[in-house]
């Protein structure tokens, strides 16, 4: 294209060598003419022959910014003329949808204020067309117009109309030669997949075809055969059969599975200054002798492995498992693992913290300038950051610097630990619902945990203020106290109570705490009839002065959605330390947390939450109705009212009428003196972005008065887990499964503020 250029725009053959005399340039508006002259080369004094002229051409045509260019000489004056490309002015895209155009207009070659270029314009086309594909719309057609805006013509309006193509549909998902392998045993592996019934809703297959994604589902199927032990298994390429009068296809997989292999011999080779009990490592793997040979166990083994070396130091180790192959089907497995260097940590750089001080995260991290590298440290450290709650998202990234050090950089983004709360809302049981209040668990960054809170609804008004410091001068050692007041309206009595409790605590170790709290608290029971009265309750004044020793387990690896890990405390209520009252209760909670990704590659969670309560007292009827035990409500039995599955008992009482006795009767809520309650959760992701998951359940629980068995509740239901701007919101519908006539029943209850 330039030579045909130089060949229209050189007028006359210089044979020889001529002195340059001026340079004048005609038609520049984005170049000065010293920026030219610079470029062109053509300088007076200097010389001027055809080559130079030819040099000089090419070296504007660089720029981009000329469509025409073509030199004059008289007597050693040079005059080069160009016309400048149009300037793109305005830039429409039609026949597209708001979202796909905003993404169309990040990807096109052109933009509004550049040159106007054929090349990049034919190339926008292109990636049009390519990112409808990448979409499964194929024969996408891209049309332009383009005109001038002014008479100069050296503005133009570029007009783009794109018809949108239609989608490949697949219809069926061909796996020729497998017998061991179905199309549901790779389904829910590949991304291209067959449309299902009613494909196009939320949750099922549309079977639209994914080209770009093709290639790596021939890799995935590939993996399905060695997770089930086919080691020598071929999955071919996949052949996309497209019928474009109706776009639907076929897409096919021509698979040779071979035979399955078990698990041979297992071997560790590693260095002997590792000092690895590798008998005892193998038989904590997975992965045993006489097993089908999982590839997917095998790697999560090396992992394992590599996880043990790197905790002595060598953050550097690999293990590479390899297989050898034995005539009777089975695989040798050798674990070789490659130490490198021991790695001491150089720098910890924290950044991404705005509010949150460096301190508060330096105090959860096991690791530090000078350390030996550790694996588990590490692990522990990104949990412990993100069992805080005050994060959103906590990553540590290793750099390596040298064969022996490594610089850590800990990434957190902070998460909105403070809100003022204002709200209305309904509850089932409690009707209409107001709450208020300011709480921080990270005030101004400082890591202490305050609240005012106030909630009001149709049975209820209370009120807390709470401060805590949970590391005292950044030491192991916590202190909290606050002040509350209450007053409920229960269906059988009305209570008032007031208190304030203060509690110190120690950190044992990295998941271990213990805590000692002081509670004063005074209460007024009014409004009991002469049916709980008979059974023993009191209306009346009652001061409990109480000490609670406790203890608490915590290794999760989030705060609000942990993945992995256990929660677990007890405590030990003694009443009688001065007051009126004297008892003591137990309470005990054990929840575990599952992820289930590495299993079943889907991202659900597996829960079991459990709580268990006790009063030891000779004599629980002397007890306040308020310190007995209930269940009932969100936080132990969904889909019964709060605090309404109790143990019952009819009273009667004899009254005099007209000379004669008749005989009253109620049944009477008595309260618990033993409890037991266990849930079994599956949370699963409905809109990832917006940290929106939905979760299923069943409740189960157990309560009575010398016997736990008196009575039995369960319940299921559903519910959306969703971390909101003002804290983790809960919605749940519940059916009770079991009621019994007089049983308070509830369907739909949400909270606000809990950890799932």
């Amino acid at each position: 294209m330039k030579k045909a250029l130089l060949s229209s725009f050189i007028t006359a053959i210089w044979l020889h060598a001529i002195e340059i005399q001026s340079v004048t340039f005609n038609g520049l508006l984005h170049l000065s003419d010293e920026s030219a002259t610079e470029i062109s080369g053509l300088k007076i004094g200097g010389q001027f022959n055809d080559e130079i002229a030819s040099k000089a051409i090419i070296n504007l045509y660089k720029q981009g910014y000329f469509e025409n260019i073509y030199i004059e000489e008289n007597n050693g004056n040079i005059v080069v003329n160009l016309v400048e490309k149009p300037v793109i002015a305005k830039i429409d895209i039609n026949g597209v949808v708001t979202n796909d155009q905003k993404s169309i207009e990040q990807i096109i070659d052109i933009k509004k204020g550049q040159m106007y270029d054929e090349f990049a314009l034919n190339n926008t086309k292109i990636r049009i067309r390519q990112f409808y594909e990448a979409r499964g719309y194929f024969d996408t057609v891209v049309t332009t117009d383009i005109a001038p805006i002014n008479e100069n013509k050296n503005s133009l309006h570029i007009t783009l109309t794109v018809n949108r193509g239609e989608n490949i549909t697949i219809e069926n998902v061909n796996l020729i030669g497998a017998d061991a392998l179905d199309y549901s045993d790779i389904e829910p592996v590949v991304a291209n997949k067959s449309r299902e019934f009613m494909g196009w809703m939320w949750g099922l297959n549309d079977g639209k075809a994914k080209i770009y994604e093709l290639p790596g589902d021939s890799g995935k199927i590939q993996d399905e055969y060695l997770r089930r032990g086919y080691l020598d298994a071929s999955v071919s390429a996949p052949s996309l059969n497209a019928h474009f009068d109706n776009y639907k296809a076929d897409l096919s997989y021509y698979i040779n599975e071979g035979e399955i292999y078990k698990t041979g011999n297992i071997s560790i080779n590693a260095p002997d200054f590792l000092e690895l009990d590798t008998d005892e490592i193998i038989d904590d793997f997975k992965l045993q002798k006489g097993d089908t040979l999982n590839s997917s166990w095998m790697n999560l083994d090396a992992q394992k492995l590599e996880n043990l070396v790197a905790n002595k130091g060598f953050a550097y180790a690999k293990v590479y498992p390899r297989t050898n192959k034995n005539s009777d089907y089975t695989a040798d497995i050798i674990y070789e693992v490659i130490p490198e260097e021991k790695v001491y940590i150089r720098n910890v750089i924290i950044s991404g913290n705005d509010r949150t001080s460096d301190r508060v995260i330096r105090r959860d991290l096991y690791l530090t300038e000078g350390n030996l590298y550790s694996k588990i440290d590490l692990v522990d450290s990104k949990n412990a950051l993100k069992r805080s709650g005050y994060f959103e998202d906590v990553q540590i990234v290793e750099k390596r610097i040298s064969k022996d050090q490594i610089d850590l950089e800990v990434v957190v983004k902070e998460t909105a630990t403070g809100s003022i709360v204002g709200g209305i809302g309904y509850g089932s049981s409690d009707g209409l619902l107001l709450n208020a209040g300011v709480s921080d668990s990270n005030i101004f960054g400082s890591g202490y945990k305050g609240s005012i809170m106030i909630d009001k609804s149709d049975d209820t008004l209370s009120g807390n203020i709470n401060l805590t410091n949970p590391r005292v001068n950044d030491s192991a050692y916590s202190l909290g106290g606050g002040l509350f007041a209450n007053d409920y309206s229960w269906d059988e009595y009305d209570e008032q109570n007031y208190g304030a409790n203060i509690i110190g605590g120690r950190q044992i170790g990295r998941y271990i705490n213990a805590y000692l709290a002081y509670q004063i608290e005074r209460s007024q029971i009014k409004g009991l009839d002469e049916f709980y009265r008979d059974a023993g309750y009191q209306n009346g004044i009652n001061i409990k002065s109480a000490i609670t020793p406790s203890i608490s387990f915590n290794n999760t690896d989030d705060y609000y959605v942990p993945r992995s890990g256990i929660i677990a405390s007890t405590s030990l209520e003694y009443a009688g330390v001065g007051g009126d009252m004297e008892f003591i209760k137990n309470r005990t909670t054990f929840n575990i947390y599952q992820g289930l990704q590495d299993y079943i590659d889907m991202d659900l969670i597996f829960r079991y939450k459990s709580g268990f309560g006790y009063i030891f007292n000779d004599d629980s009827s002397k007890l306040p109705i308020n310190e007995k035990l209930f269940l009932g409500g969100i936080s132990s039995l969904r889909g019964y009212d709060s605090r309404s599955v109790t143990p019952k008992k009819k009273i009667c009482n004899p009254k005099a009428n007209n000379g004669g006795t008749i005989y009253g009767c109620e049944i009477i809520e008595t309260g618990g003196k033993i409890s037991f309650n266990n849930s079994f959760e599956l949370s699963f992701p409905i809109i990832n972005r917006l940290k929106m998951r939905g979760v299923i359940f069943y409740d189960y629980g157990m309560i009575g008065h010398s016997d736990i068995n008196e009575i039995k509740r369960s319940s299921a239901g559903a519910g959306i887990e969703w971390i909101t701007p003002i804290g983790p919101l809960q919605l749940f519908y519940a059916q009770a499964l079991d009621d019994k006539p007089g049983d308070d029943t509830s369907s739909f209850e949400f909270t606000i503020g809990r950890r799932f």
